[in-house]
């Protein structure tokens, strides 16, 4: 089992901060000239995140990995292994951001004062962000984003909350906890590299909150949906009007 571990650690380490920094790179030359580029990308997103995580859910087949090993299990608050401060404190955040998420998503498609707000934030990041060309413009990219949000929901959790958590405490039993979240959140930030300096920074700390939730529930079933509805809410906003 500990090959398989080091087998994924490695890929992940790779992978993602590499081939799929260089990906974006010429993704953002091609969509220039053929806006079909940006569902494309999409669909390799989403194979290049199942390929991973198919692999995860194997072992749990011919290893000794169980569910319950990668957080695949009721959720149930435990609040001594972190300690009751970080980890009440780390749930807060978590039912704030949601609240905060749930507020525009459901208020972009009754408010127009908030369709507003988010359409004209939307304006600005695209501005100010290398990594805006990946976001959908049209309505058929809007609709295929839903199965990349799902994807990235299920799959990086599986991954990189799950399976990392508990593959580098399990090859390195006598590391502290805190290095070993912020192992996993570093190859989660790296993973997100071409977002830029910015975005992996930005990533990281995302990983880091996010694995106090886990540990501090047990499961990886409430990240799947709040990292769905994160990533969902990026398509909210329109940039440009074009039915297709």
């Amino acid at each position: 089992m500990e090959i398989s571990f080091w087998i994924l650690i490695a890929f992940l380490l790779l992978y993602e901060p590499l081939f799929g920094y260089f990906s974006f790179q010429r993704f953002k030359e091609k969509v220039k000239i053929d806006e079909n580029e940006r569902e494309k990308y999409y669909i390799h997103t989403i194979v290049g995140l199942w390929i991973p995580t198919i692999f995860i859910l194997i072992l749990l087949l011919f290893t000794d990995l169980t569910l319950r090993d990668i957080g695949l299990t009721i959720p149930a608050i435990h609040p001594l292994i972190l300690g009751s401060t970080v980890t009440y404190t780390g749930l807060s955040l978590a039912l704030l951001y949601l609240l905060l998420i749930l507020y525009y998503s459901i208020g972009y498609h009754f408010s127009e004062k908030i369709k507003n707000q988010l359409t004209n934030a939307k304006k600005q990041q695209s501005a100010k962000v290398s990594f805006s060309a990946i976001l959908p413009v049209t309505k058929k990219e809007k609709k295929l984003w839903n199965y990349v949000s799902f994807t990235a929901g299920v799959t990086e959790e599986i991954i990189y909350r799950g399976f990392l958590l508990f593959a580098i405490a399990y090859l390195s039993p006598n590391v502290s906890i805190w290095l070993v979240i912020l192992l996993s959140s570093l190859l989660f930030g790296l993973a997100h590299s071409y977002q830029g300096a910015l975005g992996v920074l930005r990533t990281t700390l995302i990983g880091v909150l996010f694995s106090i939730i886990y540990i501090g529930l047990g499961s990886i079933f409430p990240l799947m949906a709040l990292h769905f509805l994160i990533d969902y809410a990026a398509k909210l906003g329109d940039t440009q009007s074009n039915p297709t």
